[in-house]
C-alpha cells in the first residue's frame, strides 16, 4: 500500500490567482494549471530569496520534495512566457498555515486568504474585502 502524500504547508494563498497576456489567441484556450505549493515554493525561493532547505522547514517537507516541486513550478512559469499562456493557479496537496507565528515562523500567516473577487478571478484580498 502507498504512503499518503504529506501536505505542504502554505502561508498564504495567492492574491491571483490567473493571469493571462494581453495577446493571448482564443486558440490557446488551455490554461497551465501551477499547483499551490508550487506557488508556494516560487514565492519562497525565488521572492523570499530562501534556499531550498529553508524552503522545506517552512513547508514541512523533505528537501528533495522542495527541488521536485520548484523544477515543476518553474517548467511552467517558463511555458507561460514562452507560449504566451493563462497560468491558473489552484489545487494541490497542500494545508494553509493556522497563523500561529510561533510555529510557523514566517510572519505571513493569515495575512491574506484566497477569497474570489467580483470579477471571478480570486483577486480579493481579505483586507479590502471586508
Amino acid at each position: 500500500m502507498a504512503r499518503p502524500c504529506k501536505r505542504r504547508r502554505v502561508c498564504a494563498m495567492p492574491g491571483c490567482r490567473r493571469f493571462r497576456p494581453d495577446a493571448c489567441s482564443a486558440e490557446r484556450t488551455h490554461p497551465v494549471v501551477m499547483m499551490i505549493d508550487e506557488y508556494e515554493t516560487i514565492r519562497l525561493i525565488d521572492y523570499g530569496n530562501m534556499t531550498q532547505e529553508q524552503c522545506a522547514k517552512q513547508m514541512n517537507i523533505a528537501r528533495t520534495t522542495v527541488q521536485s516541486i520548484y523544477n515543476s513550478a518553474r517548467r511552467k512559469l517558463a511555458e507561460c512566457l514562452v507560449e504566451e499562456r493563462e497560468l491558473s493557479i489552484s489545487g494541490g496537496e497542500y494545508e494553509l498555515c493556522d497563523g500561529d507565528f510561533v510555529k510557523c515562523g514566517c510572519g505571513r500567516c493569515g495575512k491574506r486568504k484566497c477569497r474570489e473577487g467580483k470579477d471571478g478571478t480570486g483577486c480579493a484580498k481579505e483586507e479590502d474585502s471586508e
